[in-house]
C-alpha cells in the first residue's frame, strides 16, 4: 500500500519538503537523496551569493566579456527571459543591486540601473555589453528547482508527489490531490492542488523586496499584501506571483489571467481575480 514519505532539505535560503507517494520506502528514500543532490547542484549554479557560481561570475563581468555557462543556468535564464516577456516586463531578474538596496532598507539613493546583458540564442553563453546589471534569480530559481525535481522523481518511477520550496512555491504531480491552505494575515482559504504549481508572493515575511522595473527610483507600493497563482509549472508560477504584486487595480480591471487561477489578499479576505474585477469601477 502506498504511503507518503517526507524528506526535508535546507537550501536556497528556504526549506525544501518532498512528500513522495510510494509503496516502496527504499525507492522513495533513494529518489529523495537524488533530488536533494540536484537541489544543491542548482543552488551552487544559480546563487548570486556563492563565489564561483555561474550567476556570481555573470554579475562580475566586464564590458565586452563573454562567459560560457552551464546548461542549468542557461535554461533558467532563457525561462526568465520568457517570463519577462509574458509579464509585460514586470518580472525582471537583472535588478539584483536594487533588490538588495530595497530589501535591506539601505540608506542613500537607490542604485541606478544601467548596463546590458545579452544571452546567446543558440549556445549556453552570455555577453556583458555594458556593466551594471546584476542577476538575482530569487523570484524564479526555487520554482525552476521544483520543476527539475518533478522530472527527476518521475525518472525514479515516482508516480505522485508534492514538492515545495518553503511556503512560497509548491508543485504537485500524479494522481493524488493535495489540500493546500492559502494563509493571509487574517484569512485562510483551502484549495486543491493536482498536477499544478502554486506560488505566492507578498510583503509579510521579506518586506518590500519586490522591485518595479518601471519605478526603480520610487518607494515601493503594493496594492495587495499577498498574491497567489496556479500555473502548469513552478517556474512560471514563481515568476508570475512576483509580477502580480506590481499590478494595480487599473491593470487588473481588464487583466486576462495567464491560464489559471489567481488569488489576492484584500481587506475583505482572499479573493479571486474575478471577484476583484467585479468590484473595480
Amino acid at each position: 500500500m502506498s504511503q507518503i514519505h517526507q524528506f526535508d532539505h535546507t537550501a536556497m535560503k528556504t526549506t525544501f519538503v518532498l512528500r513522495i507517494v510510494s509503496d516502496d520506502a527504499t525507492r522513495a528514500h533513494n529518489a529523495a537523496h537524488a533530488a536533494i543532490t540536484r537541489i544543491d547542484e542548482i543552488e551552487n549554479t544559480l546563487s548570486r551569493y556563492i563565489e564561483g557560481s555561474d550567476v556570481f561570475r555573470i554579475n562580475h563581468m566586464h564590458a565586452g566579456q563573454t562567459l560560457f555557462i552551464s546548461e542549468t543556468c542557461y535554461d533558467c535564464l532563457r525561462l526568465a527571459t520568457d517570463a519577462h516577456a509574458q509579464t509585460g516586463g514586470r518580472f525582471d531578474i537583472t535588478l539584483g543591486a536594487l533588490i538588495e538596496h530595497q530589501k535591506n532598507a539601505c540608506n542613500g539613493s537607490a542604485p541606478s540601473i544601467t548596463g546590458a546583458l545579452r544571452i546567446d540564442p543558440d549556445r549556453p553563453m552570455i555577453t556583458c555589453d555594458a556593466p551594471g546589471r546584476e542577476i538575482d534569480l530569487g523570484g524564479i530559481g526555487k520554482g525552476y528547482a521544483l520543476d527539475q525535481l518533478k522530472d527527476l522523481l518521475k525518472e525514479w518511477d515516482i508516480e505522485s508527489a508534492l514538492v515545495s520550496a518553503g511556503a512560497s512555491t509548491q508543485l504537485a504531480f500524479g494522481s493524488k490531490t493535495w489540500p493546500i491552505e492559502l494563509s493571509g494575515d487574517a484569512y485562510r482559504l483551502t484549495i486543491e492542488l493536482n498536477n499544478q504549481a502554486l506560488s505566492a508572493s507578498g510583503i509579510g515575511i521579506q518586506g518590500s523586496h519586490i522591485v518595479s522595473p518601471s519605478e526603480c527610483n520610487e518607494p515601493a507600493t503594493y496594492p495587495y499584501k499577498r498574491a497567489w497563482i496556479l500555473q502548469p509549472n513552478a517556474t512560471l508560477a514563481d515568476a508570475w506571483s512576483t509580477a502580480l504584486m506590481l499590478i494595480d487595480n487599473d491593470l487588473l480591471r481588464d487583466f486576462e489571467a495567464p491560464e489559471n487561477a489567481l488569488y489576492f489578499e484584500t481587506s475583505s479576505g482572499i479573493q479571486t481575480l474575478e471577484q476583484i474585477q467585479a468590484t473595480i469601477t
